[in-house]
């Protein structure tokens, strides 16, 4: 582990940190307090894939669907008019926006194979910008001068290690390069992630095997055919299904770092605090 005590961590001039757990639980207002004190640099994976590995399947999708319309048509095959993705940390509706739902077209949703190609091409880009953390904790400090690195990730990247493996590569890769914090939730946490899930259904990454699983087990039960899906209904149904396979693989790869609740996390209200926080813990996992 990159710091191997309290006093290391409180210590050290440069803290570099990951931070992971279900989307919803604080990784947002932990980046946005240390990002806020001036010493932190904030790495957003989701901003950086769509930034960096999807932005042009982003902006082709949505020029895809400006062709279509013949006044828009003209002006883009005259190149009249340009059309871009204004994707910020506090704007990232581009990306899940592309990423879509399955189901029936005239609801939105897209044809099962191609709904599978896009989250193909997701966990491809999450991994690469997962790997480039490194590089961009070192970035931050030689080109900008920020002493310390949070690194925010996607609540879908226990889908893409194995957490049962002591070397899996991705985690041991950034385990090197930043200290991996998991915020976890508890039950009352999971039912309110469910319900504001319930109100506003939103696109989600899933891991190929629990997706496949989900869409057919869905078809069966509902008897539906692959165009006759609702596509919120099918994401409202399988969100409750995601947050508990998602749970253990969180709680696994835990022991590559440590663990802070999501009360501990909204709690926060300064850098000091947050590096109180973590030393807690860092002395609590010694023990």
């Amino acid at each position: 582990m990159l710091y191997r005590d309290a006093d290391s961590w409180r210590a050290a001039p440069s803290k570099r940190v990951l931070v992971y757990g279900m989307s919803g639980l604080g990784k947002t207002h932990m980046s946005t307090t240390l990002r806020d004190s001036g010493n932190w640099f904030h790495y957003s994976i989701d901003y950086r894939i769509g930034t960096r590995y999807m932005g042009e399947r982003i902006t082709d999708n949505a020029k895809a669907e400006a062709m279509k319309v013949p006044f828009l048509r003209d002006l883009l095959m005259s190149d009249s008019i340009y059309i871009g993705s204004n994707i910020t940390f506090h704007n990232l509706s581009p990306v899940s926006t592309y990423l879509g739902k399955p189901g029936d077209p005239a609801k939105g949703g897209l044809p099962i194979a191609e709904y599978r190609k896009r989250q193909e091409q997701f966990r491809l880009s999450e991994i690469a910008a997962l790997s480039d953390t490194g590089y961009f904790a070192e970035r931050a400090q030689q080109l900008y001068g920020y002493p310390n690195f949070i690194c925010d990730t996607g609540g879908s990247i226990c889908e893409w290690v194995n957490p049962d493996d002591d070397n899996d590569p991705l985690m041991t890769t950034l385990s090197s390069v930043a200290l991996p914090i998991w915020i976890k939730g508890d039950e009352a946490h999971t039912a309110a992630l469910i319900a504001r899930f319930d109100r506003a259904p939103k696109p989600m990454a899933y891991q190929p095997e629990f997706l496949l699983e989900c869409w057919q087990t869905y078809l069966s039960e509902t008897g539906l055919a692959e165009d006759k899906v609702d596509p919120d209904a099918f994401v409202r149904w399988t969100y409750a299904r995601a947050l508990a396979h998602r749970q253990p693989r969180y709680e696994a790869m835990a022991r590559w770092g440590v663990t802070v609740t999501a009360d501990d996390v909204a709690a926060l209200r300064s850098e000091g605090e947050f590096v109180d926080l973590v030393a807690r813990q860092l002395s609590n996992r010694k023990t």
